[in-house]
């Protein structure tokens, strides 16, 4: 019997093409893929950020309520430290909003920090990397910054 495998793709909306491209291409890593007239998508390893954005006809087969700027919360892997992740950041002026904290996801347990896209989106990068000061998580510190959600650990 055929089964899911893995995630596809998901979808982020946009306020302004050139600057999410840019963003996403320089801040995030991912290849911008051409996807037709005004629209791209963002290609992140093996998977996909379909992206709604300006001009955009969403009368279509969409969300009941379609995915809008800024209220997406999409976390990704960094492979590395996750100092290195912070420091990438900072090159590109982009503030960490929370972080670096222990967090459990797909991975199981990983270190990330927080930050947010142009439109205001949470974004997140997660090392699954041991870094040598945070070697063992703190129970405390294994919630979201917005609140428990499903990648979180379940609390007792």
């Amino acid at each position: 019997m055929a089964r899911v495998t893995r995630l596809d793709h998901a979808v982020i909306g946009v306020s302004d093409w050139r600057v999410s491209t840019d963003f996403y291409r320089e801040v995030v890593g991912a290849e911008v893929i051409d996807v037709g007239g005004d629209r791209v998508a963002f290609r992140i390893g093996p998977n996909q950020l379909s992206v709604h954005g300006p001009g955009m006809d969403l009368a279509g087969n969409v969300a009941r309520l379609p995915v809008r700027p800024g209220n997406s919360d999409i976390c990704f892997v960094w492979e590395g430290p996750i100092e290195a992740a912070v420091a990438h950041l900072r090159r590109h002026r982009i503030a960490v909003e929370t972080g670096p904290v222990r967090r459990f996801g797909a991975g199981g347990m990983g270190t990330s920090v927080y930050f947010r896209d142009p439109d205001g989106s949470l974004l997140e990068f997660i090392s699954y990397e041991t870094s040598p000061q945070r070697a063992s998580p703190d129970p405390a510190d294994v919630s979201s910054p917005a609140g428990d959600h499903l990648g979180d650990v379940p609390r007792s």
